[in-house]
């Protein structure tokens, strides 16, 4: 058996070799080609019989690096980049060469401690990608929202008021019909109510009674300048939001048809408040191999929900754990917000942890923590939320979850 480090990169990657006693059998340097990444294939395979006695071991469990490995039927072993810098020597020197020996070396070393990587579904893969982009494309909307609302405060403050939530599609179309305070006092109720009816408004004869009354009530009005250059920019900021927002639309269908194709969507779909959001999302986050967690704690520390032990003489405390999958720690944490709402147990629990003195963000980690013991077991026995069985369970172990 020999074992490989690789220190990869954009362009190149840094490859050591060790054999069973630790000696450097090659170290060398592959651009990051198909042809090049033959020719790696090759050069291992001068050392071993067959790429399952070739376990590599990179910093990363994800891109084309990784894929090519593991169709090639290379062992692949993610490791964390914390775990290298505690291995580098007290100089601190680093260097990609330096790098790739270490990662050959902890793999060597420490082979029977690590996780083997086994790749996701087909599906899962696909999922897992879509939430990770729509939530880039939802980060992307509260930005331009956010520049919105401020564009707006500066010259037209009053139609912040007007509509119930400004990415809206009728608020973004109100705003491009009526850009200024001046062209919205020109419309007549008749106008407004014509406006909300061909954007399906539930009650548009009312509403643009209001609508013209807010309008018309006494507002700060800036400068004509001001207004004729801010307007413009609210109407570039109104383009940039517009098809975002589709595309948004687009994903929950395609993220609602694959999570609803995966057999596990029951699973995460009875969660109390996951929706077609959070479900999904905790899916994809959890994944479906069976065999991938040991227990609930390695979920609880893999989705940072469980704290990390500082202990040195009598000085001790816990603190968040920072090292974790930050994609499954926030559909967690979203998903413990929601159960507060609509679960009386979770409510009661975050309850108390707030009038422990924890903040917010801490008692719902906590109370994540809970969620992810459950959901565990929902998962390893395929079994829907079922609240009677929790409150049993609780019941059996009340000081363990107090």
């Amino acid at each position: 058996m020999i074992f490989v480090g690789i220190d990869w990169a954009d362009k190149e990657h840094e490859v050591c070799v060790l054999d069973q006693d630790g000696t450097e059998l090659a170290h060398f340097r592959i651009p990051h080609t198909r042809h090049d990444l033959e020719t790696l294939k090759k050069q291992l395979l001068r050392y071993v019989t067959s790429p399952e006695e070739a376990p590599c071991f990179l910093e990363t469990s994800q891109g084309l690096l990784i894929q090519f490995l593991l169709e090639a039927g290379f062992p692949v072993y993610p490791l964390n980049p914390k775990v290298v810098d505690y291995r580098r020597k007290p100089s601190g020197a680093k260097s990609d060469t330096i790098d790739a020996r270490l990662l050959a070396d902890i793999g060597r070393s420490d082979l029977r401690r690590l996780r083997r990587l086994n790749p996701d579904s087909k599906l899962i893969q696909e999922l897992k990608i879509l939430c990770r982009d729509q939530d880039i494309l939802l980060e992307e909307v509260t930005r331009l929202t956010n520049r919105l609302t401020a564009c707006l405060k500066e010259y037209y403050p009053v139609a912040l008021e007007l509509f119930s939530r400004l990415t809206l599609p009728v608020t973004l179309n109100f705003l491009k019909t009526y850009p200024t305070l001046e062209a919205a006092r020109s419309a007549s109720v008749p106008e407004l109510a014509a406006f909300l009816k061909a954007h399906r408004h539930p009650k548009p004869n009312l509403t643009a009674q209001r609508i013209y009354a807010q309008l018309h009530a006494p507002q700060l009005e800036a400068r004509p300048a001001v207004v004729r250059a801010k307007s413009r920019f609210m109407l570039v900021l109104i383009a940039q939001l517009e098809p975002l927002l589709e595309a948004i639309k687009k994903y929950d269908e395609e993220i609602t048809r694959l999570f609803k194709s995966h057999p596990d969507s029951l699973i995460f779909a009875s969660l109390p408040g996951a929706g077609t959001r959070l479900g999904p999302r905790l899916l994809a986050g959890w994944c479906d191999d069976r065999g991938r967690y040991e227990n609930a704690a390695a979920v609880q520390a893999l989705a940072g929900t469980s704290p990390v032990l500082y202990q040195s003489g009598k000085y001790r405390f816990a603190r968040q754990r920072r090292a974790c999958i930050k994609f499954l720690r926030r559909a967690l944490q979203l998903f413990a917000y929601q159960s507060v709402l609509k679960v009386s147990w979770a409510r009661d629990y975050y309850q108390r942890k707030r009038t422990a003195g924890k903040t917010h963000h801490e008692a719902l980690r906590a109370l994540a923590n809970i969620w992810v013991r459950i959901i565990f077991a929902m998962w390893l026995n395929r079994r829907p939320y079922d609240e009677s069985v929790f409150l049993a369970a609780r019941a059996r172990h009340a000081p363990s979850v107090a």
